[in-house]
């Protein structure tokens, strides 16, 4: 019986909470597995250029199981606050460009990030590696809606391992 408590216990804990180790994300991780078929063969989220959509299709879901975990995903810096030298907060996308062209991804595919340290602007120009807490919460910015947001703790420099 305390075997079974304990399992269910250790089942209802964020990884977070069981485990120091940082959970690697892929982008097509943050997308529930009932809506992956919304989504193309390399992850991104298909879109059709030819007709009149403009807006953020706010389509999909987040993963609630993630809320609180450690992760560490790479991306693209969208810069949101911060000065000539570091950026405070910004979005990270899964593609150049995303926010930028219309439409921007669905909201779990834009995370806002709040890096309280700052992040050296000239380490933001390529594709980098976001290490935080990230929590399921919606946020709207002027470009788009995010359904995630991670507190920063640390940027890596993106390898493709």
């Amino acid at each position: 019986m305390k075997k079974k408590f304990l399992l269910c216990f250790l089942l209802l804990l964020p990884f977070s909470a069981i485990s120091n180790e940082v959970l690697k994300l892929d982008w097509i991780d943050l997308v529930p597995e009932q809506e992956r078929n919304q989504f193309d063969a390399v992850g991104m989220p298909k879109v059709d250029h030819n007709g009149a959509q403009m807006q953020q299709s706010l389509v999909g879901g987040v993963r609630q199981e993630l809320n609180g975990s450690l992760v560490k995903i790479p991306g693209f810096v969208i810069p949101l606050e911060g000065d000539d030298k570091v950026i405070t907060e910004f979005l990270l996308v899964p593609y150049f460009g995303a926010c930028i062209h219309v439409p921007p991804p669905p909201p779990n595919q834009i995370i806002y990030v709040k890096f309280e340290k700052g992040a050296p602007i000239q380490q933001l120009w390529d594709v980098i590696y976001i290490v935080g807490t990230l929590k399921t919460e919606t946020i709207n910015s002027e470009l788009a809606e995010t359904g995630y947001l991670i507190e920063g703790v640390s940027l890596e420099e993106y390898d493709d391992e």
